[in-house]
């Protein structure tokens, strides 16, 4: 990936950001996503290039590649059962309101088809281990699925992401007519509130401690065996404190078979969930934002989600 010329970066000094702003940015969509100091580099350096190279926010006909509401395409995605990353044709269609990708590129039917109703997409640099790396999620019979995939061009990558974000945009303005585009643009793509390795246990609390990817996504909380895997071993539910959910540092008295000191319990209406943490930094970020999700009042959308989990079969 080249680095973004010099003489680009002195002309951002020059302009001054306001001047830049009404120029460079003059006709951004609401839907495209402008990266902060926190996002990764891919996002950055591709916002960057589009202003100031490609001056895409000074003409409409140059945002074609993510606000047309199709887009057809090639992606390296990564093979569910073996980990291999073959070439596969992925379509996105804001008529439809699906994403689907098809097993062969000359193949009718897809292989697997994603509503945008529940499609969420999130670059994972480092878990995926490339740059260009996008972690895209839906549910499927209301459990989470995961698909990760990735170009070598990074421009690519940018576009289907923004392209997702817009198909999302034109879904949420047609289910939530006369919402504020202020309250959507939150629910276009999230990244998820913490990610990382704990220990839990069983229901009885008998079991021992295995260590498992966990993905704090909203108000679902999702273990997985290993980070890159398609599905979740199991998915729990975290409500508000006024529907008696709490989180505490710490294990119960007597609880054995954990190799990890760093204890966290979670009181949920109907049973208690054991994890443990490896360093106490770990375990305090993991409290920390636990505790943003409890603190939080929850959206009428999260009862029927809420509900779910207590009839699952």
């Amino acid at each position: 990936m080249e680095p973004v010329p010099t003489v680009e970066l002195q002309l951002m000094d020059c302009v001054g950001n306001d001047a830049a702003k009404a120029k460079y940015e003059k006709m951004v969509p609401a839907f495209y996503y402008c990266p902060t100091h926190k996002d990764c580099m891919l996002l950055r350096e591709q916002w960057i290039r589009a202003k100031y190279e490609r001056k895409e926010f000074q003409c409409v006909e140059r945002q074609e590649p993510y606000s047309a509401g199709y887009r057809e395409g090639f992606l390296w995605k990564r093979g569910r059962d073996n980990g291999q990353y073959l070439s596969r044709k992925f379509i996105l269609s804001e008529r439809e309101g699906v994403l689907k990708y098809f097993q062969k590129h000359d193949a009718r039917e897809p292989k697997a088809t994603m509503k945008i109703s529940t499609l969420n997409a999130t670059f994972q640099p480092t878990k995926m281990g490339t740059a260009q790396g996008l972690q895209i999620t839906y549910l499927k019979d209301n459990s989470t699925r995961n698909i990760f995939v990735y170009h070598e061009d990074g421009k690519e990558m940018v576009d289907w992401f923004n392209g997702i974000r817009a198909a999302r945009f034109s879904y949420l303005q047609v289910a939530f007519p006369g919402a504020p585009v202020s309250d959507l643009l939150p629910r276009l793509t999230r990244n998820y509130l913490m990610e990382g390795y704990m220990e839990k246990t069983g229901p009885k609390h008998t079991e021992g401690f295995k260590k498992r990817w966990f993905t704090m996504d909203e108000r679902r909380l999702m273990y997985f065996k290993d980070p890159l895997d398609a599905y979740a071993r199991g998915e729990v539910f975290i409500g508000c404190g006024e529907s008696h959910y709490s989180v505490l540092p710490g294990l119960p008295e007597n609880t054995q078979g954990y190799h990890w000191s760093f204890g966290i319990t979670i009181n949920t209406p109907d049973r208690k969930f054991l994890f443990a943490c490896e360093t106490d930094e770990d375990q305090k970020e993991w409290i920390a934002a636990f505790q943003t999700v409890i603190n939080r009042p929850m959206q009428p959308r999260e009862y029927a989600v809420e509900a779910y989990f207590k009839h699952k079969p």
